[in-house]
């Protein structure tokens, strides 16, 4: 399992005093700024959020240290990370943290290796996990209790009923 899990992604500056829109990626979208300081993936920066406001389909944020337009439009799509321990536990069984899902092996129902579990997705309408086959190009299957009946976290082996394929 990921040692560090991504909690927010920057968007488009926001003004002209340095202040970014932010995406979380929370349960509780707010919480965000509860996890202390951010880092980008690669660990070479560190962003604390000042302020954080809700606009309509994202947060407005103040990152200490960037002060200007310039600087927050160099953040633009920059995804941040917490250490996985300052997460909360997760105690219900069928709930898993998108990071923990990644990298696990996707098998058919019949037990046939398919691929492995390169992201978990969402546009709006639910989560859908992408599946690096075997063989062949990404598959798209949604991540809901028909297409994917079993996951074995232990085992990292996830049960995932493909599409069907269409000749």
């Amino acid at each position: 399992m990921a040692d560090r899990v991504c909690v927010a992604q920057i968007g488009a500056a926001h003004g002209i005093r340095g202040e970014v829109r932010l995406r979380s990626f929370t349960e509780d979208p707010m919480a965000v700024t509860s996890y202390g300081p951010l880092d980008r993936e690669d660990g070479k920066r560190r962003f604390t959020i000042e302020a954080l406001r809700p606009a309509k389909d994202h947060f407005v944020a103040r990152l200490e240290g960037v002060g200007d337009r310039e600087a927050a439009e160099r953040l633009t799509n920059l995804r941040l990370y917490v250490p996985r321990d300052v997460l909360p536990p997760i105690k219900e069984d069928e709930t898993f943290y998108h990071a923990d899902l990644v990298g696990l092996s996707a098998v058919r129902p019949d037990g046939s290796p398919l691929g492995t579990v390169t992201a978990v997705l969402n546009f709006g309408a639910g989560d859908i996990l992408e599946i690096k086959p075997i063989s062949g190009d990404h598959l798209l299957v949604p991540f809901t209790d028909t297409a994917v009946p079993e996951i074995d976290m232990r085992a990292r082996v996830m049960v995932v009923v493909p599409p069907a394929e269409t000749e």
